[in-house]
């Protein structure tokens, strides 16, 4: 599979996972259809694209109605059948991880074709991999999963994207550099869930 395709079907699935997500927190809010379908939406199309705007490039989904369409199809069919199947509420923590992991490998290995720096690509795909879900808990009147302790939403982000940029620095194949990267992003925020893992925490010193 050539460069172009890998980046196109990984974006492809980071648009489904994430609408998906919008729309199980939307239906916990008890949003109808429409308001569905726009969280589900906004949540795929958030991360890329503050991206594609930041970089000066096209924004993916107005070059490529494919991505509306995937979001759209995919809100759709995940609001019709939450109403027929109870899902369990741990899915939405799953498919999230998942959805982190996919944009934020495909956000830095496109920065990283694009010839920009590794910092910089780094942080193109933390940015891909969590504004979609900042974007989607802010319109459900949430707290970012990203702000909350025993999350590690960013931190596996910024893992996941600093596997890609190793293994790109170190020459190995695009396929590989992404399979690592999404591995150590999901796996990461895998365990945080599982395990309630977090990062530090702000304890202010006593009088």
């Amino acid at each position: 599979m050539g460069t172009a395709a890998l980046f196109y079907w990984i974006m492809l699935a980071g648009v489904a996972l994430y609408a998906m997500t919008g729309v199980l927190d939307a239906g916990r809010k008890g949003m109808d259809i429409v308001g569905a379908c726009a969280i589900g939406m906004a949540t795929a199309a958030g991360g890329g694209t503050i991206r594609d705007l930041l970089m000066d490039r096209p924004v993916f989904w107005i070059t490529d109605q494919s991505y509306l369409l995937v979001s759209l199809g995919t809100a759709i069919l995940a609001f019709f059948l939450h109403r027929v199947i109870q899902l369990p509420p741990r899915l939405f923590l799953i498919l999230d991880a998942l959805g982190l992991a996919l944009f934020t490998v495909s956000g830095t290995q496109l920065a990283l074709a694009a010839g920009t720096p590794w910092l910089v690509a780094g942080f193109m795909g933390l940015i891909t991999g969590v504004a979609g879900g900042v974007l989607r808990d802010i319109l459900c009147n949430d707290i970012p999963l990203i702000f909350l302790p025993g999350q590690l939403y960013a931190i596996a982000a910024a893992a996941g994207a600093a596997a890609v940029v190793v293994m790109h620095a170190a020459e190995f194949s695009h396929q590989l550099a992404a399979t690592i990267g999404f591995l150590v992003a999901a796996g990461l925020r895998l365990a945080a869930i599982t395990f309630k893992l977090h990062g530090p925490e702000w304890q202010p010193r006593g009088d």
